[in-house]
């Protein structure tokens, strides 16, 4: 009987053990896939809920979560959107701890240039706020890294023309 007791404790040790080694394998492996996650993965995983975003220059915006690519959000909050580059954001709120690799190739693509050419084309009516100062008008040529805003005035009278570089973009509204 004094065997029998002796490998039965024995057993429970070697269970104990490598239940110890399984949790502490478990953990490293967690922290390892967890560090190649990015920040556009979680943004991947939000899309359709509601997010928050503090943005450099201290402005927070929300509104759910529609589409997204490398270099911009685009948010909905009621009938108006907001289209805001990556860099410009600071803090965000609302995602959860889920994450979606990769994301269709064509969505990947699209930069900054790609869909304030889009908005240039469709001649939408926009506020446009770069470092705090915000310009109402539409958006006229798109270059390599810039776009030429056209102040519209009340009535409908054009104005003068801002260049504002994509890296001074923080939040670009319609609607």
């Amino acid at each position: 009987m004094r065997w029998e007791a002796l490998f039965e404790d024995l057993e429970s040790q070697l269970d104990a053990a490598h239940a110890a080694n399984r949790a502490v394998e478990v953990a490293e492996r967690t922290r390892t896939e967890r560090a190649s996650v990015t920040l556009g993965d979680r943004f991947r995983a939000a899309r359709g809920s509601r997010v928050s975003l503090r943005l450099r220059d201290g402005e927070a915006v929300s509104g759910d979560l529609v589409e997204l690519a490398e270099q911009w959000l685009l948010l909905a909050d009621g009938r108006r959107q907001l289209l805001v580059p990556t860099a410009a954001v600071g803090w965000v709120g609302g995602l959860g701890m889920h994450a979606t690799t990769g994301g269709g190739l064509v969505v990947r693509r699209l930069t900054m240039g790609h869909v304030l050419r889009a908005l240039a084309r469709d001649r939408v009516h926009v506020r446009v706020q770069a470092h705090g100062v915000e310009l109402a008008g539409r958006l006229d040529a798109v270059g390599a890294d810039h776009v030429d805003v056209v102040v519209v005035a009340e009535g409908g009278r054009t104005g003068s023309v801002w260049a504002v570089p994509f890296d001074a973009l923080d939040v670009i509204r319609s609607g």
